[in-house]
């Protein structure tokens, strides 16, 4: 089980990226993925979680109407679109899988990728 995470970049306040969690070794449809974030001195987060048997979404209170977490099984990739950025998403961003998981508890994860740097700022 491979999960590798891409689309990190800087971006302007109010600005957007789309960050891409493409996995090897598994089908991401059958499994629940989530996307997390882990600014310097905070603990790690979850930010949206898509389920793997009906593809429902849960997204952080804070994120909610400007991220959408989507996924492609064609490719096996799942995406987060981030519109309307702020400062306070800076952070690094890591997508993690598990079977059967609803939640956006890291530690109910066991499969992580490696992370991709967001950073906000004019």
């Amino acid at each position: 089980v491979q999960l590798q995470a891409s689309g990190g970049g800087l971006v302007q306040p109010g600005g957007s990226l789309r960050l891409s969690c493409a996995a090897s070794g598994f089908r991401l449809d059958d499994y629940a993925l989530g996307w997390f974030r882990q600014a310097p001195g905070k603990e790690r987060e979850g930010v949206a979680l898509i389920s793997g048997n009906d593809g429902r979404t849960k997204y952080k209170d804070s994120v909610e109407g400007r991220f959408t977490i989507s996924r492609d099984n064609a490719k096996n990739t799942v995406y987060l679109q981030m519109n309307g950025l702020k400062p306070e998403d800076t952070a690094v961003y890591y997508c993690a899988a598990d079977w059967a998981v609803v939640t956006l508890t890291p530690g109910d994860y066991d499969y992580w990728g490696q992370g991709t740097q967001v950073t906000v700022s004019s």
